[in-house]
């Protein structure tokens, strides 16, 4: 099960093997500032795709038009807010598969210029190694720019795709928690 909710803590893996010692009580410790009566873990399973994706709340959806490659495509989103953050899941079927790597960073500039970072590399972005599983090729962008009032916002993103389908999971706040970041981020998969 890869569900964690409060007051129960799942493990996986060789993690599951390793139980006791200095290990085991980094892992409950870990698990306990991810998992609290603020973050309440659920397992997301978009319709139309097979992404499995870890959200903190209920979240709600919705989807829009949006331009990609030059026309309208369908963008279905799944958010909510936690702790003061805001999580996102969100995804497209590309009418060209073959160019779902212009489609991917068309998405990450619009996504930065949402949350007015200057275009160019201007030390408010940087790539972090992210890894999907079962995705073809992911890229992870942290950023900091400012929300609609001017406050600072830092954002944590991932763009990835599999099938002719790209998907962008991100956070969103003015300060984001990394035992939080792991979990929702170490929580998509593509099987």
């Amino acid at each position: 099960m890869r569900t964690i909710f409060c007051g129960e803590f799942t493990l996986s893996g060789a993690a599951r093997q390793i139980r006791g010692g200095w290990f085991g009580v980094l892992l409950a410790l870990m698990g306990a500032s991810a998992c609290s009566p603020t973050f309440n873990w659920r397992e997301l399973r978009p319709e139309g795709t097979r992404l499995e994706a870890l959200m903190p709340c209920k979240p709600e959806s919705a989807t829009r038009l949006v331009p990609m490659l030059g026309h309208p495509v369908p963008l279905h989103m799944f958010s909510c807010e936690a702790g003061g953050l805001t999580f996102a899941v969100a995804w497209t079927e590309l009418a060209e598969p073959s160019r779902a790597n212009e489609a991917l960073s068309q998405w990450q500039s619009a996504s930065l210029a949402a949350i007015r970072v200057p275009p160019g590399n201007t030390g408010r972005q940087e790539d972090w190694p992210v890894s999907v599983v079962g995705a073809a090729a992911a890229l992870g962008v942290m950023a900091q720019g400012t929300d609609h009032l001017g406050n600072d916002l830092r954002s944590k993103a991932a763009y990835f795709e599999k099938d002719g389908k790209i998907y962008q999971a991100a956070i969103y706040g003015a300060r984001i928690d990394e035992a939080v970041s792991a979990t929702f981020f170490e929580g998509l998969v593509l099987p």
